[in-house]
């Protein structure tokens, strides 16, 4: 079995990962500085914590020693909140970036899977989005991602360190955090749903995004790190193919719902290829949304 570290991966995405690749067999070595909250039930046991921040050199590279491969998810991943602090998300996500890569390079690690995120085409004419297309970010964490993405296609191209890119379409599911300004909208609805409170939709709720379970996005990294049909910066969308609005989705949780202004940098819609996942990875999702939510309403003890 081999050994992965997982920049972030006491987060959302990456305590899934965690518990993904544990069951596997592998051994896994966490690096997250805790700014979202050390939540004791992302702490999972059998896996080796250290507190560190991606922006570190010497922290990264003594925790980047003796691995096969990174999977490299920490960041401040809101849009909201990179609009209001671009300065400070910008320093997190292209400048934490770099140095995961540089640290990759440094201390011989074959391979960086890197989380990056639908953000990055903004609003396009049409949709799936054609490879081709040019993408147009609306906020500063779809650029900075961008920003992501074109340093793991040059490390490969210039230094031979293998890299792959997985561009996620909305994910939810289990260990996501309803709390908060920035929370995910499913996270917020469920929570929302449990206080008796109506559920909170900002704008029109005719924004679409492409819903992706959790289950299917850590699946997608375990194979991207694997697969012997990438590693020269591949971008590969991870998404369901299903776009769901903002109303739909508080029609399929449930209950009074009330309309709030919109927020700014929101695209209108989003829709995954994943053609691509399935040529390469050999990846299709496995969850639809009306199931993913069924899952989570049970698991919230929500009707």
């Amino acid at each position: 079995m081999a050994t992965y570290l997982i920049t972030g991966g006491a987060g959302f995405i990456g305590t899934n990962l965690v518990k993904m690749l544990l069951s596997e067999g592998h051994a896994v070595r966490v690096v997250d500085n805790y700014a979202a909250g050390k939540k004791p039930e992302r702490i999972l046991a059998g896996a080796e914590y250290i507190e560190g921040d991606v922006r570190n050199y010497a922290g990264i590279l003594a925790a980047s020693r003796g691995v096969d491969g990174i999977f490299h998810l920490a960041a401040v991943p809101r849009v909201t909140y990179s609009v209001e602090h671009p300065a400070e998300a910008h320093d997190n996500n292209v400048n934490g970036t770099l140095n995961v890569l540089l640290c990759a390079r440094d201390a011989g690690v074959k391979r960086v899977v890197f989380s990056s995120s639908s953000a990055v085409w903004g609003d396009q004419p049409s949709y799936p989005v054609p490879e081709a297309a040019v993408p147009r970010p609306l906020s500063p964490y779809g650029l900075q991602k961008l920003v992501g993405e074109h340093y793991c296609r040059l490390f490969a191209d210039l230094y031979g360190l293998e890299t792959v890119v997985l561009r996620y379409f909305n994910i939810y599911g289990s260990y996501m955090d309803p709390e908060g300004a920035y929370a995910l909208v499913i996270g917020k609805f469920l929570k929302q749903k449990r206080e008796g409170i109506p559920l909170t939709i900002c704008g029109d709720g005719e924004y679409y995004r492409d819903y992706t379970h959790v289950s299917d996005a850590a699946r997608s990294n375990v194979l991207a790190m694997l697969s012997p049909r990438v590693g020269r910066g591949e971008v590969i969308e991870i998404g369901c193919g299903a776009p769901h609005s903002t109303n739909q989705v508080a029609g399929l949780v449930g209950g009074p719902s009330n309309h709030i202004e919109p927020r700014p940098g929101d695209m209108r819609y989003a829709m995954a290829d994943v053609a691509k996942a399935k040529q390469l990875l050999n990846w299709e999702p496995k969850i639809d949304l009306a199931t993913g939510i069924s899952l989570l309403k049970a698991e919230w003890g929500v009707e």
